[in-house]
This record gives C-alpha cells, structure tokens and sequence, in this order.
C-alpha cells in the first residue's frame, strides 16, 4: 500500500484497518524509505441509530495494552459473525466453508467483504456486489449482527491513548443534531472527503465541522483491488489538503501526555 501511494505521489496516508493496528510498524517502516509519512490509525464500528458507524481513531499506540484487549475483543466478535454467516450460507445451499474466508482475510481481521470473496470465488454470485444484495447486506438472509460498542467507548478509549477520533463518511447521516451529539461524546473531526460523498454532501459538512470547531480528514477508503465502487475509491484519489494534517498535528501536540499502559 505504501509503494501505491509514492507512486501515486502522496505526502502522507493513514493506514486505517478495521480493529487492529498490526500493519502500522511495517507500514511505517515502509514510509520512511519511501519517503511517505504513515499516520497510525483503525477503524472502528460503533453503535448508531440506523445500526453501525464507522469512527476513525488517529496518532493509535501499537503497544497500547488497554487498546490492544479492546481491538482483540472486536476481532473475536469478527470471527464469530462471519462463522454465522458460513453457517446461514451454507444452510441456503451457497458452496463454502469457514477456511475459505480465511484465505480470503489473508491473516487480518475478517469482514464482510471477505465472506464476499468467497462467496464469489465459489460460484455462489458473479460479484462482491451480488453477494452483499442476495446474501450478506443489512437485511439479507444471511446478514448477522456485530456486538457494536457505543461512540462514547470508543471516543474515550482513543483519547485515553493520546488519539484523536473522526466520523468517517457520515454522508447525509451527519445531521447537525446528530454530529453535536457526538462533540458531546468526543467527536474531534468529521471526515468530510470521502469517495461516496457528493459535492453538496461536501459542502455540507464542510459547513458545519467549521460551525462547530471540528476538525476535517478525508480519505479514499481504498480497500484493495478491484475497486467495489462509490463507496471505496482508488488509492489518492480525494484530494485532501496537507494543512488539515498539520491541523491534526497541532492538536495532537497539545494533548496531554498518555497514561501509562
């Protein structure tokens, strides 16, 4: 990913997996012989009126004890839906086994795009779209719940490490009510460039993280290819300003030193 983004003549990057922080040390290492600044960061779901969000925690500790016990619980809950969603597949005639999501999660936490994979490379649908539609989308017949921690929790566990937290893309979900809910709870920054957010979406929330003295990020959401659409976008493709990072910097500077872990 970091030889992708020199290549694409990129400053900086975060790398962002979902609940875990393992390939941040090789991510960092990789930055600095190719001259790419690598921000430490994950991301996590959260509780949310409408089901799940996703909240970005940046500046995360790789030896943090305390956020390493959190993120092995998340990974856990992982593993237990995807083996439920295996079970509900296979129970509706789709040809698959457990071992062939793992192999599709390469080692990493495993999500729904990895049932997806698998899902496609056994013939059970002609793309990760189609297997989301018919199978594993909020509503199918073989979608299962996470076990979601609240935005507070998160929002507290970050800052106890010294991060920062942001709303990753809340598109028209970022209601004015809602985002000052979550200033209240933590909330630092709002990503506001973002691959599935439009022009006025944009604007929008432009408009109301300088309201409300929040800072912004933005990034492509990139998850590898073949890129699955609107909602992921090509590696540099949202053009995010240097100076919000160096927003970020300052803010995180003046943090208070972490607790021991």
């Amino acid at each position: 990913m970091v030889e992708r983004a020199s290549a694409a003549g990129l400053a900086a990057i975060s790398l962002t997996d979902h609940d875990t922080v393992a390939g941040v040390p090789a991510a960092v290492a990789a930055g600095e012989r190719l001259g790419v600044r690598v921000l430490s960061g994950c991301e996590f779901s959260t509780s949310a009126p409408w089901g799940e969000m996703h909240v970005l925690g940046y500046f995360l500790p790789t030896d943090s004890a305390p956020l390493e016990t959190f993120l092995a619980r998340c990974r856990a809950d992982r593993m237990r839906r995807a083996r439920a969603m295996v079970d509900r597949l296979q129970g509706m005639g789709v040809s698959l086994d457990f071992e062939d999501v793992l192999r599709q999660a390469g080692g990493g936490a495993v999500g729904r795009p990895h049932v997806a994979r698998a899902i496609v490379r056994g013939g059970g649908a002609l793309g990760m779209s189609e297997a989301f539609d018919r199978y594993i989308g909020r509503g199918r017949p073989a979608f299962v719940e996470k076990v979601l921690p609240s935005f507070r929790e998160v929002a507290d566990l970050v800052h106890a490490v010294r991060g920062l937290v942001s709303v990753a893309h809340p598109k028209d979900r970022g209601t004015r009510s809602f985002i000052e809910r979550l200033k209240s709870e933590g909330l630092d920054a709002i990503e506001t460039r973002h691959p599935s957010h439009d022009p006025d979406v944009r604007s929008r929330l432009t408009d109301l993280s300088l309201r409300l003295g929040l800072l912004r990020t933005g990034g492509s959401d990139w998850h590898g290819d073949p890129e699955p659409g609107e909602s992921h976008g090509a590696l540099g493709s949202q053009e995010v300003p240097l100076e919000w990072l160096e927003r970020l910097d300052r803010v995180h500077a003046e943090l208070p030193t972490a607790a021991a872990p």
